[in-house]
């Protein structure tokens, strides 16, 4: 009977090694998987600046293209309506 129960806790002995394995390779892929999601947040930081500073640029872009488009555009307008304006005053003058 001391050699069963001498067997049957070398048996758990056994079991709880290869558990306790089975644990630290888990913990070591979990740490694998930590560092390559800290890879990939850090890389995604920074296109994340990258862009941010490209959609500056991009606003900075379209203020100037509306400050100079704009009043060409009323420029154009206006040039295209004047015709139209000077006959209506004539014609009801």
């Amino acid at each position: 009977m001391s050699e069963e129960i001498a067997g049957l806790l070398r048996e758990i002995r056994d079991q709880q090694r290869i558990q306790v394995d089975r644990q630290a390779e888990a913990l070591a892929l979990q740490r694998r998987q930590f560092e390559a999601y800290e890879a990939q947040l850090a890389r995604v930081e920074h296109i994340n600046d990258r862009a941010e500073v490209i959609q500056r640029r991009a606003g900075k872009a379209v203020k100037t293209v509306l400050w100079v488009a704009l009043p060409l555009l009323l420029l154009v307008l206006a040039t295209l309506l004047w015709p139209w304006l000077r006959y209506l005053m004539y014609r009801y003058a």
